[in-house]
């Protein structure tokens, strides 16, 4: 079974997310969108076809999205098969976050390593 397949995004708590999201524009030329982070295209010279994008995200330094980690970031990996990948981690005792959310965006599913970090699993929509 495929588990990880890539990064699907890297999100992070912020003091002033606005503010620190503008100074990665000016200083380091990310293109901030409405939403408050930026997407990185898959698609290059390399991968015309690419189907996809890698979020970047400041977020408010109080957001409880990382809970229960303590960890000031979480990264998002792209996964196959989400459900497979869950009950795989469980039945080799990995700490699974006993949550899946199914939106427009994909499906989301998470994991405690064992220093307490939380990562987000993410299998997006099909032809994604």
């Amino acid at each position: 079974m495929r588990r990880v397949t890539g990064i699907g995004g890297i999100f992070f708590k912020a003091k002033d997310p606005k503010a620190l999201a503008e100074w990665y524009r000016v200083h380091l030329g990310i293109e901030i969108e409405a939403w408050g982070g930026a997407a990185f295209p898959w698609a290059s010279s390399d991968n015309p076809p690419g189907v996809g994008t890698t979020a970047w995200s400041p977020l408010a330094a109080d957001t409880s999205y990382f809970e229960p980690s303590q960890a000031a970031f979480i990264v998002n990996y792209r996964v196959a098969d989400l459900r497979a990948l869950l009950a795989a981690l469980r039945s080799e005792g990995c700490n699974v976050v006993d949550k899946i959310d199914e939106s427009e965006f994909g499906n989301f599913g998470w994991v405690i390593d064992p220093e307490g970090n939380k990562a987000e699993l993410w299998e997006p929509p099909a032809g994604q």
